[in-house]
């Protein structure tokens, strides 16, 4: 990695290359809990080219990648509307709402501010329709926690997500955005 961070819009071009991107960095924010099997199972149900080609065209979602000369070292998705989990919906304090669904980066961007400057650029798409950003991050992930507390997201609640059958603590974190 060079220090260079550019964030662009994704595309269906780039479908293929983020699949493969989100199989190496998925894994990265599981619990130990979750074994390599029900990480391959959620990746392959959840994480595949035809879905980012989805995502890229899709008006409801906002899909950025940091692009360095053609290799893609980390993406983040936004998704617009309201949360479906209901114990989501009651934790989120403010209406309109978005999701942070997604922020990856590969290992050797972590400290560079690519993660930065992916979550600057889904805040800035959701600030003219949205008054908060949401996310949920495993209660074990120390290093996404501190990531976002320091970017201004507060605990709000828990919810429980589904990795390889097997529910997983998350805590709601949210960011009004004024």
């Amino acid at each position: 990695m060079d220090g260079r961070v550019t964030v662009r819009p994704a595309t269906v071009d780039d479908a293929a290359a983020l699949a493969d991107l989100a199989a190496a960095t998925f894994p990265l924010a599981c619990p130990p809990s979750v074994t390599p099997e029900a990480i391959a199972a959620f990746v392959a149900a959840n994480l595949t080219e035809e879905r980012f080609a989805a995502y890229a065209v899709d008006p409801d979602r906002v899909l950025v990648v940091d692009d360095i000369d053609g290799r893609l070292d980390g993406y983040a998705l936004l998704v617009h509307g309201e949360p479906a989990d209901p114990e989501v919906a009651a934790a989120v304090p403010v209406r309109p709402t978005a999701e942070l669904s997604k922020l990856y980066v590969r290992p050797a961007g972590h400290g560079t501010g690519v993660a930065g400057a992916l979550l600057a650029a889904v805040l800035d798409a959701a600030r003219p329709v949205a008054a908060g950003v949401w996310l949920g991050t495993n209660q074990a992930n120390a290093r996404a926690l501190r990531f976002y507390e320091k970017h201004g997201f507060a605990r709000v609640g828990t919810r429980r997500f589904l990795v390889g059958g097997a529910l997983e603590s998350d805590f709601v974190l949210h960011l009004p955005l004024s």
